[in-house]
């Protein structure tokens, strides 16, 4: 069942309510996370806290919440959704800052309480064909925001952009969007951070390309240190991809990706790559290691 907690009274969805007077409704107003349980641990739960507060300082948002109280909501959730065992079900776990309930205006001096949403579900795994096939995803035409206009560093409930280039890939048939930039370079897609792979080193866009400092995308250069591989942020352009040996896609809920087709045209040899493999294998192998005792475990939220 997907539970719903809104500023601390926690129900099932249907019983969830939010003002239409909230600026996070009328204005778009508002800055979110989404991470993933594992044994009932939201993991890397503290990168996502940090990171809300990055994206919310940028709006001059107040965040009048310790880290604890925003783990108490979210545990409280998790657990009324019966996903917060060790041995429970991965949980879907969304998390959503607003600007609160105002008058109908841009002061944000008329909002003196911001609201606080914790989203609860069974987690959905993509299919098994998705990581031992790969996907293929769509270079699209919206273009992702320019920083100077809506900065894609902040995480905002206001995703019209990648909702366009969602919805233009979904016609194509494709799993995701690829967007560009303003200059031409390749920046991010939809829901995810790219990679690719040349000649054994990894290689993704920095975060000046306009795209959003991913979770799984930093915590990648980890796994990729761990296992002796080489990883660099470069500005890549399409032919970096469409040459490259393998592709893949990194997000907080679906981990690593492979990426075998962009558009029509066969990335690699259109299947996934040895890198890739190992990434995945090194990421999963690390998940378990530090959630596998469950809450007992308390590094899974400091690492």
């Amino acid at each position: 069942m997907t539970m719903i907690n809104v500023n601390g009274i926690v129900g099932p969805a249907h019983e969830a309510t939010i003002s239409v007077l909230d600026h996070g409704f009328l204005f778009g107003e508002g800055v979110y996370e989404v991470c993933r349980t594992y044994h009932g641990l939201p993991f890397l739960f503290d990168r996502h806290t940090r990171r809300l507060r990055e994206s919310a300082a940028r709006l001059a948002l107040p965040v009048p919440f310790t880290d604890g109280e925003i783990r108490d909501r979210v545990d409280d959730t998790v657990d009324a959704a019966e996903l917060g065992t060790t041995d429970s079900p991965s949980a879907y776990v969304r998390l959503l800052l607003t600007r609160g309930v105002g008058e109908i205006s841009y002061d944000p001096s008329g909002c003196p309480n911001p609201t606080l949403v914790v989203i609860a579900k069974k987690y959905v795994p993509p299919g098994r064909d998705v990581y031992e096939l790969g996907v293929r995803i769509a270079m699209v035409a919206t273009v992702r925001n320019h920083p100077a206009s809506l900065n894609p560093l902040i995480k905002s409930n206001n995703l019209l952009n990648n909702a366009l280039a969602m919805q233009e890939a979904l016609r194509q048939g494709a799993f995701e969007a690829l967007m560009h930039n303003h200059r031409g370079e390749l920046a991010e897609c939809s829901q995810s951070n790219l990679f690719v792979v040349k000649a054994g080193s990894i290689y993704t866009p920095p975060l000046d390309a306009g795209l959003l400092a991913g979770i799984t995308r930093a915590y990648l250069f980890e796994i990729a240190n761990d296992l002796g591989m080489t990883a660099a942020e470069v500005p890549l352009r399409d032919e970096d991809l469409l040459g490259a040996d393998e592709a893949f896609l990194t997000s907080s809920t679906r981990e690593i990706v492979p990426v075998v087709l962009v558009n029509d045209h066969r990335v690699g040899t259109g299947h996934p790559g040895p890198v890739t493999r190992a990434l995945l294998d090194g990421y999963r192998q690390r998940v378990e290691a530090l959630t596998r005792n469950g809450r007992d475990n308390q590094t899974a939220f400091s690492v």
